[in-house]
């Protein structure tokens, strides 16, 4: 699941600010065991763009990444047994991803491992202007939104850097 979520942010990038993370999603926290909340606006990814230099070509390309961004908004939670949220928690977020902007463009569902996982565009002008992922587990949900314009292509060529996975394509088993 989490692979997933990486995939998908690393896939494309976003703009929009229509979607935001419901209010009432943060209820969650007092149930959750662990909780992530990133809120990174645009004043913070400029300061940390500061800290890059324009000298080392992988730091100029996370900049120029940064300098795109408005935003980054990531809620997290991991609960100690399934069940403490429900399906009406998820659908207060999906609610707010619909045509004619929105489209979900990956959606994958494990009934074995009760595992879902949800990745929403938002196009305007012939541009990708949003991006949505929503990754939900029995004990766990994740909901990620990422305000700006990436280029794919910028995206990829950061892979190895910072952390950031290198995304290859999968070689073939020789027999």
């Amino acid at each position: 699941m989490k692979r997933i979520l990486v995939l998908a942010l690393l896939a494309l990038g976003l703009g929009a600010q229509d979607f935001q993370i419901p209010v009432n999603i943060e209820k969650l926290a007092a149930k959750a065991v662990d909780t992530v909340d990133v809120t990174l606006d645009a004043s913070m990814l400029q300061f940390a763009g500061t800290f890059l230099s324009d000298k080392k070509p992988e730091e100029a390309q996370a900049r120029q990444l940064i300098n795109g961004l408005k935003g980054i908004y990531v809620r997290s939670f991991e609960f100690e047994k399934p069940g403490e949220y429900s399906a009406a928690d998820v659908e207060a977020i999906r609610v707010q991803l619909k045509a004619p902007l929105w489209s979900r463009i990956v959606g994958v569902r494990s009934k074995r491992e009760g595992e879902n996982a949800e990745v929403f565009l938002k196009r305007e002008n012939n541009k990708v202007t949003g991006l949505a992922v929503i990754a939900a587990d029995p004990k766990s949900l994740t909901i990620v939104n990422i305000v700006g314009a990436i280029n794919p292509e910028d995206l990829s060529r950061l892979g190895g850097q910072f952390g950031i996975p290198r995304l290859e394509a999968p070689k073939e088993e020789k027999k």
